[in-house]
């Protein structure tokens, strides 16, 4: 064998060597994850459901892995500021968002240019759980019936307003829906962030809300607002005397509300199995399923498969509704 060929095969060698060397470093940089502080960024401000679903996980998942899970605020533009900084983070693992369902599924449908795409940008990790939207009246309202409240709508075309947390959100696509469905005229008015849209519902300012279960049921049960119905396809365990809206006269009406926790796409797929594992576990537990039933939240936990065929699927359905009712936010 010449100098040069023994020398092409040790150079070979070499490589194989330093291509082990790196693929064992890294499995081991990710088997060994996390060793510092991961961020969960909420595009929503503090108090609201989106707020206190990341705090209860990040909290669970916190005492398994051993290091802080650090909530940081990201409101403006209903959710769409945190989501861009969410999906341009480094993909690391070690900045997670939590994302809504009107960012991940209604957003492309109602934005003609969104800063993020929800099917490029992200990699799933797991759905959380899924928050039921209640159909509720400002104590000013005399409606006690969704077709008492149809009725005044009728009455009043374009002096009833309606509030949501935000172009593009869940309880925005609730309202339009509505007013397609019901044929009334109604205005809706968009808020930073759900406790000041329930704010301006409980002062009287706004008549209407698509509220979340989480922020509507301890006003509800104090009698500080009416509830006319629930906008989900079953009953609310935490609340079974609520009719759903289909029983009160919208059939097949239903807009829910779910969270997820996503990465940035590129996440290494070791990273996500891992956090996925520790979610589905901490959602499991019983002291945070205790926790999700006080919000009237449903815990979820399903793989990033699932959560992805089920962001697929739920955002082809809102773009055929958004284009038949012929719904834009922009």
């Amino acid at each position: 064998m010449s100098r040069t060929t023994t020398f092409v095969h040790a150079l070979t060698r070499a490589g194989f060597a330093l291509l082990a060397f790196s693929v064992a470093y890294t499995a081991t940089a990710q088997l060994a994850y996390p060793n510092k502080p991961v961020r969960i960024l909420v595009p929503f401000p503090p108090g609201g459901p989106a707020d206190a679903l990341a705090r209860i996980i990040g909290d669970k998942v916190s005492q398994s892995l051993g290091q802080p899970f650090v909530i940081e605020n990201k409101p403006g533009a209903g959710g769409n500021i945190g989501m861009e900084q969410g999906a341009k983070a480094p993909p690391d693992g070690y900045t997670l968002t939590l994302a809504a369902a009107g960012n991940l599924t209604i957003a492309p449908s109602l934005f003609s240019k969104l800063p993020y795409d929800p099917a490029k940008d992200y990699a799933p990790i797991s759905m959380l759980a899924t928050v039921p939207n209640i159909l509720i009246t400002a104590p000013t309202v005399p409606a006690k019936t969704l077709r008492d409240l149809i009725t005044l709508a009728k009455a009043r075309p374009g002096t009833l307003n309606f509030a949501s947390p935000g172009n593009g959100s869940g309880a925005h696509l609730a309202g339009e829906l509505f007013k397609s469905v019901a044929g009334v005229d109604i205005v809706h008015v968009p808020f930073n962030g759900v406790g000041p849209a329930m704010t301006a519902v409980l002062a009287g300012n706004v008549q209407l809300f698509f509220a979340q279960s989480s922020a509507a049921l301890q006003y509800i049960n104090t009698g500080k607002v009416t509830a006319l119905g629930v906008a989900s396809a079953k009953r609310m365990t935490a609340a079974p005397e609520l009719p759903t809206l289909a029983e009160a006269g919208l059939p097949n009406f239903e807009v829910t509300s779910w969270y997820g926790l996503v990465a940035p796409a590129g996440t290494p797929p070791a990273i996500v199995e891992r956090l996925n594992s520790e979610i589905v576990k901490a959602l499991a537990s019983p002291d945070v399923r205790e926790k999700l039933a006080g919000l009237g939240a449903e815990p979820i936990g399903n793989s990033p498969g699932e959560f992805a065929a089920m962001q697929k699927s739920e955002a082809a359905r809102w773009a055929k509704l958004a284009k038949e009712a012929n719904l834009r936010a922009d």
